[in-house]
């Protein structure tokens, strides 16, 4: 398989990303073709460093980085030679068949959606991010990708998200929760009311709605929102999660008594960081556009660049838009068909 990596994004630019595809290369035989985008100069000298000479690397040049201080729409319309969009131009062309970029999130999703367009039947595509609980991993769609949502949509990323689930998470089938701030379906907004008729009358294993305090204690496997509160829920959890082991660490240093039951309890802190640190998940895949696209962290490690890199392959070899294309097939036969697609 052949996987596009956008080697100029993040926030630590090209080392970061270079070290995260030569780490991914050396345990993924399964890519065959890795093409790094950006600054050729840059690139050849991080190989260099890493002393990588892979005949699988192809590097493919562009001389533009989009800012995160660049608007979305904006920057695939006047960077048309930056990293990003030179790597999403390889998937459209059927070159690579996946893009991984942990650049401009905004950008990321505008290149692949103004390139690419959607996937048949699919209006907006979504984030879907990957959360741990104590008994499951679950997925929250939409984390960021479209804000201004609209009943069909969030009932899209119901049936994304479930496909997902089920082919590459590993759930037989998915459970499917709303996010609103109550439990009856007499609470929330217009928009959460409407969608969860719609999810109701849907074949797809809707558990109704579910609040912030569900998310870990009483989890679903698909978790469906709108990209602005998606967003807020991943950054804060982001946020709630350094926070608690930054006081744990503080706490516990305390005094020689609180360090030794530290000592004895490290492998299980060890074990919880792992669980919840990004890294390990790499990168939230964009459903619904027509190509695989994968959004890595900002502020990704190489590990975390290596495991985006996963995460694009288990996206291609699972074949998730064929079985989101079917799933939304399906369901036009037998409900009312959504609203065409917006091309």
């Amino acid at each position: 398989m052949k996987i596009a990596l956008d080697a100029m994004g993040g926030d630590f630019g090209p080392p970061n990303l270079v070290g995260g595809a030569v780490l991914a290369l050396r345990e993924y035989p399964q890519i065959d073709k890795l093409f790094l985008v950006g600054d050729t100069a840059q690139i050849e000298a991080e190989l260099q460093k890493q002393k990588c000479n892979d005949r699988r690397i192809e590097i493919v040049h562009s001389t533009q980085v989009v800012a995160m201080t660049d608007g979305a729409v904006q920057s695939v319309r006047r960077k048309k030679d930056s990293s990003v969009s030179r790597a999403v131009d390889l998937v459209k062309k059927g070159e690579a068949a996946a893009i991984v970029s942990a650049g401009h999130t905004g950008a990321a999703v505008a290149a692949t959606t103004i390139k690419l367009r959607t996937l048949p039947g699919i209006d907006r595509p979504g984030i879907a991010a990957l959360f741990p609980s104590e008994t499951n991993i679950f997925v929250l769609i939409d984390a960021g990708a479209n804000s201004d949502a609209r009943p069909e949509h969030l009932l899209q990323y119901g049936i994304m998200g479930s496909v997902y689930s089920r082919h590459v998470l590993g759930y037989k089938n998915p459970s499917i929760g709303l996010m609103s701030i109550g439990g009856e379906d007499v609470k929330g907004t217009d928009l959460t009311k409407e969608v969860f008729k719609m999810l109701k009358r849907s074949a797809l294993n809707f558990r109704g709605n579910i609040e912030g305090h569900d998310l870990f204690a009483h989890p679903v496997e698909v978790v469906v929102c709108d990209g602005f509160v998606g967003n807020v829920i991943l950054k804060t959890c982001e946020s709630v999660g350094d926070a608690i082991f930054k006081w744990l660490k503080h706490e516990l240093t305390k005094n020689k008594l609180r360090m030794a039951g530290a000592y004895l309890a490290q492998s299980a802190f060890r074990a919880i960081r792992k669980k919840v640190n990004y890294e390990e998940y790499g990168g939230s895949p964009l459903l619904g556009v027509n190509g695989i696209c994968i959004i890595a962290h900002g502020a990704s490690t190489p590990l975390a660049i290596k495991n985006a890199l996963r995460v694009a392959t288990e996206a291609i070899e699972q074949q998730v838009n064929p079985h989101i294309v079917e799933e939304i097939r399906r369901y036009n036969e037998t409900n009312a068909p959504l609203e065409p697609a917006v091309r």
